[in-house]
């Protein structure tokens, strides 16, 4: 069920379609014989039929909502439906604005890296640890050092123990085609 709202304000009309997730029948589309009333102040008013209880939401110029309709009898519930699609969207808003997304960064190296290069690749690595983000650390080989892997692997535990204050190992050196990559996390 779709619903589609208009929202008139100092800078024009918005249009906003809302889906609801339950799919929740309002008004007329409230067919059962008999259903359980709540007041739009929370307050039972009791079993009655759909067409009663759509008489008093529309006597309070509200909607008549089926909140429950796997319960027997089904339960209604007198609302503004319109105020109640705007609410949900907002907390929804509001939840994904304060969801942190933590994105994975990548520092490479070569197995000849230098010291300064090293130095400056793990201030990059802290940057990012601080920030919140996960870094890959990946050393690459070239040519023939492919041959001896030992070498990214003590180039790794370096860079681990250097940054050892802002991140831990997430998952452990492993070979990957001609690179050796590390993930490591922020601490907490």
């Amino acid at each position: 069920m779709f619903a589609l709202f208009f929202i008139f304000g100092s800078t024009g009309v918005f249009a906003i379609a809302a889906k609801d997730s339950k799919d929740l029948q309002i008004n007329e589309e409230i067919r059962d014989k008999e259903i359980r009333v709540i007041g739009s102040d929370g307050s039972q008013l009791g079993l009655m039929s759909a067409r009663d209880a759509q008489k008093i939401a529309t006597e309070q110029n509200l909607d008549l909502v089926k909140i429950a309709p796997q319960a027997t009898p089904p339960v209604c519930k007198i609302m503004d439906y319109g105020k109640y699609v705007f609410e949900q969207a907002k907390r929804e808003k509001e939840a994904k604005k304060n969801q942190k997304t933590v994105e994975i960064k990548e520092i490479r190296m070569f197995s000849g890296i230098d010291t300064h290069d090293f130095d400056t690749k793990v201030n990059q690595a802290v940057k990012f640890l601080k920030g919140g983000d996960k870094v890959k650390v990946s050393v690459r080989f070239r040519r023939r050092a492919i041959a001896h892997p030992q070498i990214g692997e003590e180039l790794l535990e370096k860079f681990r123990d250097a940054c050892a204050e802002y991140g831990a190992v997430d998952k452990p050196a492993k070979m990957e085609g001609r690179a050796i990559v590390m993930f490591m996390a922020p601490k907490k």
